[in-house]
């Protein structure tokens, strides 16, 4: 099966995909950043559903619906406990629960966020490469999930995730140019 991956500048909450992951904390409350776009967009009950299914682990995911949003369903990936840090191994894993429930509730396309880099504080290269880390772990076991999109808010975040995707780019991979897609 072939996976592709692509960088998308914007708000992730107009993405075209089944499937859009928040950015969450363990006890899945929606505040600010990825998450309060989200909440904005979808409607109280988005938040609503996720808290009842909290808390759980840093790393893990869990699906809502997507409240007045067109998605079939929302994951929140918990990549930071109440602290509201994370480290690259909470983004690697979260990156990964997040696509494995995706490819379990048999979605075909997946927006992610730039996990860590909002209110979790990381420092954007490292991201970038954690969560490619968790993409690549994930490729193997696609059959359902087809397109995954990695949607980056701001021009910064987007230029330091390409750069460090051109670095990262595995020998079964091609980046295609110039519209950042990365095919397997």
């Amino acid at each position: 099966m072939t996976t592709t991956i692509t960088l998308r500048h914007g708000d992730i909450t107009t993405a075209s995909t089944d499937v859009i992951v928040n950015a969450a904390n363990n006890e899945f409350w929606m505040g600010a950043g990825v998450a309060g776009a989200i909440k904005a967009a979808g409607g109280d009950v988005v938040e609503k559903e996720a808290m009842a299914k909290g808390p759980v682990t840093p790393g893990e995911a869990v699906a809502t619906t997507a409240g007045a949003l067109r998605f079939n369903y929302v994951i929140h990936g918990a990549v930071m406990g109440q602290s509201l840090t994370t480290t690259a191994e909470l983004i690697r894993k979260t990156t990964l629960s997040s696509l494995q429930l995706a490819e379990q509730l048999k979605q075909q396309s997946v927006a992610l966020p730039a996990f860590g880099t909002g209110i979790g504080g990381f420092p954007i290269a490292a991201a970038a490469r954690n969560i490619y880390l968790g993409i690549e772990a994930f490729l193997p076991t696609a059959v359902s999930v087809s397109t995954i999109e990695i949607w980056l808010y701001t021009a910064e975040l987007f230029r330091e995730f390409d750069r460090v995707l051109l670095k990262r780019r595995p020998t079964a991979s091609k980046l295609d140019r110039p519209d950042s897609n990365l095919a397997k």
